[in-house]
């Protein structure tokens, strides 16, 4: 599919650039680049990261931090 999309100079320089040196076609550039973009902002990328993080660190309290958030909890009206 063909697309018109105006983009600044600079960046238009710069994509013509790395095409050259990537000996790759324009079109193919722009495209792997907009489906590098998609998937790194994809819920699924998301929820990736997340669980490396979590994987490293833990999400538990420590019993104080969870003795407050109790105590908040029993004030609160439901």
């Amino acid at each position: 599919m063909k697309v018109a999309v105006s983009i600044p100079d600079d960046l238009f320089d710069a994509a013509e650039r790395a095409s050259a040196k990537m000996r790759v076609p324009r079109s193919r550039l722009y495209a792997e680049a907009i489906r590098a973009y998609v998937k790194a902002h994809s819920g699924e990328a998301v929820t990736r990261r997340l669980n490396e993080v979590y994987a490293r660190e833990t999400s538990a309290l420590d019993t104080e931090g969870e003795k407050a958030s109790l105590e908040v909890l029993r004030k609160e009206r439901w």
